[in-house]
């Protein structure tokens, strides 16, 4: 055995466990934990596969930015999973047709790729010589797909602002900044003089 298939079957079983582990962690900032260990795990099996890319997305992207953000909104909004799980168990017939579903779907593309592996395969694309990993795949992403591209990212800036505008909830007896009347404002506008008399004070 290889020192690169040890790897893969440490990384696979690492990964493997900890997506388990994912489901089965009865506190939630375990799962998230868990979440990026399987993360960490799925990156060195990219690294072997020789897309160093991907790997790097997937530690920076979704360990760096989602995972962590997962972890703190779990831990600052501290909601009650307890009551949540309460009447889990009417949903229990769905999710087993879903498990069996996607079970069925593993293996009939485990069973096509163990029984069509003589048959011919389509064509890849040709490798483009003394090009990095990166850059050939930058050079495909916004040459090919590049309106494939544009479009998925006009629909995570969709996401992002309907997020923005379904939370934001404005609170009363709060003061904000108004710009219009800011710039508007004049001498007169914004100074008022008063006379006080001697031993006597301002009303509010």
């Amino acid at each position: 055995m290889t020192v690169a298939a040890i790897f893969f079957y440490l990384f696979a079983a690492m990964c493997v466990a900890s997506a388990v582990m994912v489901v089965a962690a009865r506190n939630p900032v375990h799962s998230v934990l868990f979440l990026i260990l399987a993360f960490v795990n799925a990156a060195g099996l990219f690294v072997l596969m020789g897309a160093e890319f991907l790997a790097m997305i997937l530690i920076v992207v979704y360990v760096g930015a989602v995972a962590v953000l997962f972890l703190f909104v779990v831990m600052m909004l501290d909601v009650d999973f307890a009551e949540l799980r309460q009447g889990v168990l009417q949903y229990l017939p769905f999710g087993l047709l879903m498990g069996a579903i996607f079970l069925a779907e593993l293996l009939f593309v485990v069973g096509a790729w163990t029984l069509g592996a003589n048959l011919p395969l389509a064509s890849p694309i040709p490798p483009i010589a003394n090009v990095s990993n990166t850059e050939a795949l930058g050079l495909v992403l916004y040459t090919k797909y590049v309106y494939f591209f544009e479009i998925a990212g006009l629909v995570l800036l969709v996401a992002m602002i309907g997020a923005i505008v379904l939370t934001l909830h404005h609170r009363e007896r709060v003061r904000r900044q108004n710009i219009g009347e800011q710039v508007a404002r004049t001498p007169a506008t914004a100074v008022e003089l008063r006379t006080v008399k001697p031993g006597q004070g301002l009303d509010a």
